[in-house]
């Protein structure tokens, strides 16, 4: 009488085992089928990271700008039936400066300002920049000060003084890197300047360079280089105000909205004449762009975690039918449908993982690199790795499922007779 051949149960560890040795015995396939995953996972945490970093780093620039501001811009002049944009008319005046300085409770501080896009000339250098008119608040509001010399002083406002302080930028395209500017004379719209100081660098803030700008008495930029006074007083592009902290600033632009329009006689439903912008809201406008963005590119590339899925599927499908008569064997001596399931499911899955956590070293590395090469904060966060992660492990899952279960449910007669 034949014995029959009871079922063995097969360990945890002998699974793996079996499973590390199949793999080993095709590295070459084995690692064609992590290539997939790899690429998948460190685009996604390199693209995030980066996006992250960017954030941060504009955040930063923003805020080293001042947080607690807003900026009242002039309204739209027209020209063709086309708008020139806010603070191109001549709606706001240094007078609606001052009175917003003594009559909005909220503000700390006030600053006025006239900006025109020049010419300046020094030595054979001939440059574009911007140059700014403004008032002594302008430092304490805008949280930039002289880095070498001084800033203009009320006498130079009061009697028009030809005076200029440098942005680092424009000292560096007009006198060389690191050059001293103090004292020297420089050409603005064909009027001769004398360079009294030099800002602290501050780098962009989105799209503008405030380290590209030039800073004069207001009273003279109105007189000297613009030469156009509103009606009733000097000119402005806008204001930028200061408040005690971000928590004053809703009710700061309240009290700006309503004494600007009783200045202007501006009465519902008229529109007004001016515009306000809120610092905060630009900040956390762009971190919203910003982040709805990662994580769209961040998806994107996660599409190649689904070819990844697809690669582990194929290359297991085809283990599958290599292995035929070797599955015949285990399932004749004993081995258990979940035995043979496991230890398909094991393989894809040990590929997955071990694909995922070299595709996380090699993500981080990019994202690193990049935060490197571009100046912006390295930022790898917490979510994006387990992300990561979690998605290898569903990608080994899914894709080992259907090869596995085929695997299982082969008849040992019939495997046992394959080629």
């Amino acid at each position: 009488m034949v014995k029959s051949i009871r079922p063995t149960k097969v360990s945890l560890v002998e699974i793996l085992s079996m499973a590390v040795e199949a793999m080993w015995s095709n590295r070459l396939r084995t690692g064609l089928t992590m290539l997939g995953v790899i690429i998948g996972i460190s685009s996604v945490i390199a693209v995030t990271s980066v996006g992250q970093g960017i954030q941060k780093a504009t955040e930063q620039q923003i805020q080293a700008l001042g947080s607690n501001v807003i900026l009242v811009l002039a309204g739209a002049a027209r020209s063709g039936g086309i708008s020139q944009g806010f603070g191109s008319a001549s709606t706001l005046t240094w007078e609606d400066a001052q009175a917003v300085s003594q009559q909005v409770t909220a503000a700390q501080s006030v600053t006025a300002y006239l900006q025109r896009a020049v010419q300046v000339v020094y030595a054979g250098q001939n440059i574009s920049t911007q140059v700014l008119g403004t008032d002594l608040n302008y430092p304490d509001v805008k949280n930039i000060h002289p880095q070498e010399g001084q800033y203009f002083t009320q006498e130079d406002l009061d009697n028009a003084n030809p005076v200029v302080v440098l942005g680092s930028k424009v000292r560096d395209d007009l006198f060389g890197v690191g050059s001293s500017a103090i004292g020297s004379d420089i050409r603005i719209q064909n009027g001769r300047y004398k360079v009294i100081g030099v800002m602290e660098s501050k780098g962009a803030a989105g799209a503008q360079n405030v380290d590209d700008q030039m800073y004069i008495p207001l009273t003279n930029m109105s007189a000297r280089i613009v030469g156009n006074n509103a009606l009733n007083g000097t000119a402005i592009n806008g204001l930028w105000l200061k408040a005690q902290n971000e928590a004053q600033l809703d009710a700061a632009q309240f009290q700006v909205t309503n004494l600007l329009r009783i200045r202007h006689n501006i009465y519902p439903p008229q529109p007004d004449d001016f515009r306000i912008i809120n610092q905060v809201d630009i900040i956390n406008t762009f971190s919203s762009v910003v982040g709805l963005f990662t994580i769209l590119v961040g998806a994107i590339a996660g599409i190649s975690l689904v070819v990844g899925g697809i690669g582990i599927a194929n290359i297991m499908l085809v283990s599958v039918v290599e292995r035929t008569r070797e599955i015949g064997i285990r399932k004749a001596v004993g081995a258990t449908y979940n035995a043979i399931l496991s230890q398909f499911l094991t393989e894809a899955v040990v590929v997955a993982i071990v694909g995922g956590v070299i595709g996380i070293g090699f993500g981080i590395c990019l994202a690193l690199a990049a935060a490197n090469i571009f100046k912006f904060p390295f930022v790898v966060s917490f979510w994006s790795i387990i992300a990561g992660f979690g998605f290898s492990l569903v990608t080994g899952l899914v894709a080992g499922v259907i090869p596995a279960r085929n695997a299982a449910r082969l008849d040992p007669i019939a495997a046992l007779r394959s080629d």
